[in-house]
């Protein structure tokens, strides 16, 4: 009889660690969303720009325009001196983002930072929530 209630509460206790188990398994994956693809390359790319954008100021004396946009980085500005040859960019246009959406180039968008380089997210729109979060060169990825 003492053997019967043994096995009966051990079997008891494995039922509750399965569960147990099983619950931090389901809060895992509440919990832990791994990025995606197009999310990681849309932020590495976003750092890139924002570097580039920042080397251009460094050997021209100016930021790039809102009308030159992020072309002055591959295409040499008319009025532009010291400008690096070969541009500032591993290859010679300016890329997408993750989602193949063209990246926002916005000078002055406030009185704390001379330019800001966006992403509107999977949804190429403005706003949004999840993959479809705007994305800022400013952002600390």
């Amino acid at each position: 009889m003492q053997i019967k209630q043994i096995l009966f509460r051990i079997a008891g206790i494995a039922a509750v660690i399965v569960f147990f188990l099983l619950f931090l398994l389901f809060l895992n994956s509440i919990c832990f969303v791994p990025q995606p693809e197009p999310l990681l390359r849309t932020q590495a790319k976003l750092k890139i720009l924002h570097q580039a954008v920042n080397l251009f100021k460094l050997d021209t004396g100016r930021y790039p325009t809102a009308e030159e946009s992020l072309t002055a980085l591959v295409l040499e500005p008319a009025d532009v001196q010291n400008w690096q040859s070969g541009g500032y960019l591993v290859e010679m246009e300016v890329p997408m983002d993750g989602w193949g959406n063209p990246f926002i180039y916005l000078c002055n968008p406030n009185s704390r930072t001379p330019f800001i380089i966006i992403s509107y997210g999977a949804d190429g729109k403005e706003g949004g929530h999840g993959y479809n979060t705007d994305l800022y060169s400013t952002d600390p990825f």
